[in-house]
């Protein structure tokens, strides 16, 4: 059996990893929509600390922060991608049922794929197959989750999130002007408009910075949103879009609604279904199945 090349080695794990880390977001953000803290100050306190952290971590290990013009240009787009991707999904969830919007973000390989064949670089069949029976899967795992009625705005929304979110893959791997910028560079840079666009909404809203975040455990809850899905999930996705390509990198993400799914069952009591074990289960051996075929 022909190994796995050092890229794939890289590549596959990373995009594993930012699945499951993304994922993580309803474990540190439920508690503080819960107790009433706006959106945009959950984002800002997010994305300030994930800046605060990748910053100290690029001074202690003596990285330059310099950029070229043409490089802040890139990043200045790729933060706002990033940043409407959250802001999009997060509204959503005020429309239609968090489950549907989920499965409809999850259109994001699929968006992927197409927008990569416009770039002349056609998917093989086992990831278009992966492709399929992934979003298949998250279409299961959902059955079942609410009976209200599809709000067209939420649905946009979420689609929206989906577009914006693929167009960040693909830029990250097909751009050749960031092509030599570190990961964590690219990340800090990234996540530092989002912080801007955010303090932004905040001052021109009238409600206090710090409302609904009281406690110690809600800025511990601030820093782990800071910490796994928004620096390891955007750092690793960026490590396995460079090694593998942005079509299996997003293919990937299937691993996201996996384990929100998992949080919600084994942290806040929502039901785990047959249809959420099957969804998974297919999604699983989709994802195996592309591994395991596709080893370029």
């Amino acid at each position: 059996m022909k190994k796995l090349s050092k890229n794939a080695l890289i590549g596959y794990p990373s995009g594993i990893i930012t699945g499951i880390t993304y994922g993580l977001n309803p474990l540190f953000a439920m508690p503080l929509i819960r107790k009433g803290a706006a959106i945009e100050s959950i984002l800002f306190f997010r994305y300030l600390f994930a800046v605060v952290l990748l910053g100290l971590f690029l001074l202690l290990t003596k990285q330059s922060f310099r950029i070229s013009a043409k490089q802040a240009g890139v990043l200045l787009l790729l933060g706002l991608l990033y940043t409407s991707s959250s802001l999009f999904l997060f509204e959503a969830y005020h429309y239609i049922a968090s489950g549907l919007a989920t499965t409809l973000v999850f259109l994001y390989p699929v968006l992927v794929a197409i927008i990569m064949v416009f770039l002349r670089v056609v998917p093989s069949w086992p990831v278009w197959l992966a492709i399929g029976a992934t979003f298949g899967g998250v279409l299961l795992m959902t059955q079942g989750s609410g009976s209200e009625a599809s709000d067209p705005l939420g649905v946009a929304l979420s689609l929206g999130s989906a577009l914006v979110y693929a167009l960040f893959i693909v830029i990250i791997n097909r751009s050749k002007v960031i092509a030599s910028i570190s990961n964590t560079l690219l990340t800090f840079y990234a996540l530092s408009v989002g912080a801007l666009v955010f303090l932004g909404q905040i001052t021109t809203s009238d409600a206090p910075i710090t409302a609904g975040i009281t406690t110690g455990s809600d800025w511990l809850n601030l820093l782990g949103l800071a910490l796994l899905p928004t620096i390891v999930s955007t750092a690793t996705l960026a490590i396995a879009t460079r090694n593998i390509g942005a079509t299996k990198a997003s293919v990937l993400g299937v691993f996201e609604p996996i384990t929100a799914i998992l949080i919600g069952t084994l942290m806040f009591g929502e039901p785990l279904t047959l249809h959420i074990i099957a969804g998974i289960s297919i999604a699983i051996m989709a994802v195996t199945f592309m591994i395991s075929v596709t080893k370029r």
